[in-house]
């Protein structure tokens, strides 16, 4: 099917079509999917995952998102001078876990080291090989964050003040793709207003390393906020039974939940309460991954910011010495199958926590292109321990 008429499919009708998967010409593997499909909304979404009930041994779906990524594959996003060459390495890295869309995070520090961050950071996308067709935006995580010990976790308090539209300007000034989503925490000082006008300009809001109290969580509800980041995480180890911001964001229904599925963040019982809790279609997972990320990386220290930090044997990642997590070493696939078992979803619907719900969070600003040369799919094998990716097509670009 031409683009043509793909599009001209897709206007003279109103619902879904389904779409033949399509290769890259001389493609390995490309016999193997024979009569497989994905569906297109006719607003260009893809929508489901093929003919998946019964688990075929190779099945093909569309690409993975991630909403927050620091770092990966020993590339640290959140120091200048990072260079086209280097964000390749961590985008091929990234789609070698089923990855196809992430946001690149840049996390608190002083205003002209975040500036210098994203400056090049959007330099490095402008120029390298994978930037334009993976990255959709940025998300800022930061400074507007509680500055109490266990809730900024490795936020340096220093850096923190009050909310304010004007470090949201020049940081899109320093860019040419677009802030898509704004971490920050509802009690600080003018973020209820900072909320609005971020709404107002299509930005999605997000609480995340905060304290607020209910009434705090529901003005910024009400101002427009829509997603907790990574819930579960930057807090204290120590925090009341019942009375927590864990409780209280839960309660929110207004508030979709980031998890970090990794087993370290979130143990395996109390992720499937959360998700029981907030229910799968407010669910979604993302990585939080640093430089320490990334299926070949050893134990050792890695840049993340003005810090290095160390991944243990066991996948943590701290500051040396710290008692709180930083980041995480965690990759998507593998939280994929981690929710599969831990939480006994379906593949379609574990699927949907790491692809279609993020998706909405990006919307309307964002959506996929309708052209079959931009699609981004994953072939997957399906092995006893799940599945596994197999390729990954971004595009032109393949990845195996």
């Amino acid at each position: 099917m031409s683009t043509a008429s793909l599009l001209s499919s897709i206007r003279q009708r109103s619902g879904p079509i389904d779409l033949p998967v399509v290769l890259a010409a001389g493609t390995e593997g490309a016999a193997d999917h024979p009569g497989r499909t994905v569906r297109l909304l006719p607003d260009g979404r893809l929508l489901d995952h093929g003919p998946l009930a019964s688990q075929p041994e190779n099945f093909t779906t569309p690409g993975l998102v991630d909403l927050q990524v620091n770092g990966f594959a020993g590339v640290d996003f959140n120091r200048p001078g990072v260079t086209p060459a280097e964000l390749d390495h961590a985008l091929v890295a990234l789609a070698r876990t089923g990855v196809t869309t992430v946001l690149p995070t840049v996390i608190t520090g002083a205003a002209e080291q975040m500036l210098a961050t994203l400056s090049s950071l959007d330099a490095a996308v402008q120029g390298s090989r994978l930037g334009p067709e993976m990255v959709a935006g940025y998300h800022i995580e930061g400074p507007f964050l509680s500055t109490l010990e266990g809730f900024r976790g490795a936020h340096d308090a220093a850096h923190m003040g009050p909310a304010e539209i004007g470090l949201i300007d020049r940081l899109q000034a320093a860019a040419t793709r677009p802030i898509r989503l704004v971490t920050l925490a509802p009690e600080v000082c003018g973020a209820l207003e900072l909320t609005r006008e971020l709404v107002r300009r299509g930005i999605r809001v997000a609480v995340g390393h905060s304290a607020a109290t209910p009434d705090q969580l529901a003005a910024a509800v009400e101002a427009g906020a829509r997603l907790a980041t990574h819930l579960g995480n930057g807090l204290p180890q120590q925090l009341p039974k019942f009375e927590n911001p864990v409780f209280w964001q839960l309660a929110q229904d207004g508030l979709a939940a980031m998890f970090i599925a990794d087993g370290i963040h979130i143990p395996p019982g109390a992720l499937r309460s959360l998700l029981r809790a907030k229910g799968l279609e407010h669910s979604l997972l993302v990585t939080d991954a640093v430089s320490a990320a990334g299926p070949d990386q050893a134990a050792g220290l890695y840049p993340f910011g003005a810090e290095t930090v160390e991944r243990a044997a066991d996948g943590t990642v701290r500051v040396p010495g710290a008692p709180n997590l930083a980041g995480s070493s965690a990759e998507m696939a593998a939280m994929l199958r981690n929710v599969m078992i831990w939480a006994g979803l379906p593949l379609a619907e574990a699927l949907r926590l790491c692809q279609l719900n993020p998706l909405r969070c990006l919307e309307p600003e964002w959506r996929f292109g309708t052209d079959l040369a931009q699609a981004r799919l994953v072939e997957w094998k399906m092995t006893d321990a799940g599945p596994q990716v197999r390729r990954t097509h971004i595009g032109p670009h393949t990845v195996q």
